[in-house]
Order: C-alpha cells, then structure tokens, then sequence
C-alpha cells in the first residue's frame, strides 16, 4: 500500500512520541488534508520542530500493532526480510521504492561485539564492521581502514548546585559541593589538554571540541578558548580559595577536599579511556577523579550528584534547549540534568527555539554560549567540560567504495549515503 498523509498524521499522534528519543511534546495534533498533505498544529511555536519530521520514522496505520516492532513496514530503499534476535537481520531491495535502486540487493547485519566483529573482518566473513579507535593503526590483509568524521562529542557534566540534602522525586541526591564552586568547573576546563586525551584515549581519532558544537552553524567560535594551560587552571583555582595546605597533592576549600567520582557507561570502550585520561590530566591541577564504570541503571540514580562522560551530536539546535534551558529539566532523557539556570541564556534559547529566521536562531544560539558577558560555555558557567568529537572508524573490504559519507551523529548512521556505495572490481 502507498504512504499517504493520513499514516504521517496517525504517527505524529501516537503517544508514544511524547516519551520516545525524539522530543515531540510541542506538538499538539497533526491532521491530514488530502493524500499529501499533513498540518501540523503547535502548543509551543518551535520552528526547530521542522527537524522532527526526518527524525521519526513513519508507520503504517493499517499495520500498526503489538507486534509492528518485531515486523516493521516502511517506505524506503530496502525492505525488512528476516531478524534474528541478537544475531542479524537482513534486508533485500525494495522494489517500490520511487527513487534510485541501490547497487547493492541484499543487506545483512550481524550483532557482534567490536572484537568479534574484528576478527570476523579479519577473517574475511564480513564485509564492513564498526570497529573501537585502538584498532586504528592495524593492517589487515584485503581490508583498509576508514575514519569518519562525525559531529558526535564527549563531554563531562557538572552539577551545578551544593549538595543541601535534597533529593529527586525517587531519593536520588542531588547536588555537589566541589562541581558547584565554578573555580573547579574553569580549571578543569583550561587545565585539561584536549589533545592529549585524543591522542591517549581515542589513538588519536577525533578533533578538539569546547562547546559541543564547535562544528556546528549554531557553534559560537568566541566561546572557544585556550586550553591545557595548567599553570592558569592553578591560579583560578587558588583565586577561588582552592589550595593544598595538607600536601597530599588535593587541593582544598573549608576543609573540602577536590576529589569526586566520575562515572561512564561501563560497556563504552572510548568514554573508559577518555574517562581515565581525564582523571590523570586532573592530577597535574590537584583534582582528585574517582573513575568508576556503571550501568546506565546505575547511573540515572547519581546522575543529579555526579560527573558522567556523555555523548551527544545532532544536527537538529533543540539539542542546546533540552540540555540548559532551566525548564527542560527531565532526567529520563537527561535533559538539564545539572539543573542549570541563567535567565540570560534561557532567553537567548527561547527566542534561538522560537525564531522562524535561521540567521536570528543561528545568532542566538551562538549568544548562549556566550555573549561577551555570560553563558553556558567556559567563558561563562562553564557548565560542561566539552573534549572531543569522535571519529567512526571502520574496517572494510578493499574493493568496497562506501562514497562520501556523511558526518556521522551521535551514533553514527553509515547508511545514510547507501545509494553511493558499490563494489570497484579490484
């Protein structure tokens, strides 16, 4: 059956996108007009709202079930033929879809680990497999190595507020006395060298990052700054009343010693290494850093409290909103979960959010990271410590031409210039 407007309006309504991964809340109802037209009708005037309709996938209304997940319809290049629980699917060309035919007929994915997916490469049984940045520098007969650039950045959070006590709706502490004296935030900001980490950590794939979005139309270059610098990270810190007067290498205010935990999703190779990296760097300030792996579980009940290497990088600005406009705070999608609050910034977001002129949103964007006076950025609150975006690295096939992919988000979608891809016949 052909998509039609209505299968668009009937997805938009599911309530499910309310709580999905794509923020879908400013929409009130969507109504279709016709077979090829859809409107949209807002509770919240988010022109960035135009970016959720290449985001979420469209369903079947006829199709649509209990089971739906298990046996998906869509209208693209390929169709879904056959999925194994936790060992592959497969898909075959579609030969409906309206627009070019890839060279490639049949798709088959398989669900490995990073080290069984190389040696699977190794061995000549796959053809492509994402692989971790330490096997950057490996050579593998009839196989080369691709480094994607991608826009996907690492940072470190910091909770904003002293720990008083309080505690979230489910008993979870929120607060940090050491991450709330800005003199710890900056220090760590300037003393740390970024390069350092991707050349440690990341076996050098990936590029300096300060904001989040350096990379981005919406990246404010003002707010970046000179970093590794550790003899200045030391003199914020003794300014801010930061000094070790015991000589165990810890600085320290009233009696509060500089040290706190700082977590990272245990199965996250490259947030481990970044993680540890950042904790020796910190070193060299007199920071203490308790790494420590978690589960995601885990770390929703410390998020409020302490550090956590994240990951984000999307090309749609609603992604700045979410993460310090003082409203957005919702901690099943991390959104403001250092609860930040800036009257000035929040206004730079909402007129960013709400202008239907993309030079005025780029413009105010920019301004809230920083605008000469205060901002998220390190110029201003400092409220994250931004190091890297990661590069996607691959190994494949030598006679496979993948083309010019995109930059990859935060987590990656190789396929999305599939029509490109091809054998060479070498």
């Amino acid at each position: 059956m052909p998509l039609t407007a209505k299968d668009v309006a009937f997805t938009f309504n599911m309530p499910a996108n309310a709580s999905g991964n794509v923020d879908s809340s400013m929409l009130k109802k969507a109504t279709a007009i016709g077979n090829s037209t859809v409107e949209f009708d807002l509770n919240d005037p988010q022109a960035t709202f135009i970016n959720k309709l290449s985001a979420i996938g469209i369903v079947p209304e006829h199709a649509y079930n209990e089971n739906y997940g298990q046996n998906p319809i869509g209208s693209g290049l390929y169709k879904f033929v056959q999925w194994d629980k936790g060992q592959q699917v497969i898909f075959e060309a579609n030969p409906d879809y309206y627009g070019q035919k890839p060279y490639f007929k049949k798709i088959t994915m398989l669900f490995m680990g990073s080290d069984a997916a190389f040696a699977a490469a190794k061995s000549g049984q796959i053809d492509l497999a994402e692989i971790p940045s330490s096997y950057a520098n490996q050579k593998v007969d009839g196989m080369k190595i691709v480094s994607l650039d991608s826009i996907d950045a690492r940072g470190i959070c910091f909770p904003m507020n002293p720990n008083t006590g309080k505690k979230t709706e489910n008993g979870y502490a929120i607060g940090n006395n050491v991450t709330a004296d800005p003199a710890i935030r900056k220090a760590l900001n300037i003393g740390i060298d970024r390069q350092a980490l991707i050349n440690g950590a990341l076996n050098g794939q990936g590029k300096e990052e300060f904001t989040g979005v350096d990379k981005l139309p919406w990246g404010n270059k003002e707010a970046i700054f000179e970093d590794g610098n550790v003899e200045e990270a030391k003199k914020i810190l003794a300014e801010g009343g930061w000094k070790d007067t015991d000589g165990d290498g810890i600085v320290e205010k009233n009696g509060l010693k500089a040290e706190f935990m700082l977590t990272y999703p245990a199965s996250a190779q490259e947030r481990q290494a970044l993680a540890v990296s950042v904790g020796e760097e910190a070193k060299k300030l007199g920071i203490n850093i308790k790494v420590e792996g978690k589960s995601w579980n885990e770390i929703d009940t410390l998020a409020h409290s302490t550090l956590n290497v994240f990951g984000y990088g999307s090309l749609d600005p609603t992604e700045l909103y979410l993460r310090y406009y003082s409203k957005s705070y919702d901690p099943s999608n991390y959104n403001n979960i250092i609860l930040y609050s800036n009257p000035v910034v929040d206004n730079y977001l909402r007129t960013a959010l709400t202008s239907s002129d993309q030079d005025t949103a780029n413009k105010n964007w920019q301004l809230a990271a920083w605008d000469g006076k205060t901002g998220f950025s390190e110029k201003g609150d400092a409220t994250w410590m931004w190091m890297a975006t990661i590069n996607y690295l691959c190994i494949m096939d030598d006679d496979l031409d993948i083309g010019t992919p995109r930059i990859q988000p935060h987590g990656a979608n190789i396929f999305g210039n599939i029509l490109e891809w091809k054998r060479t016949g070498n």
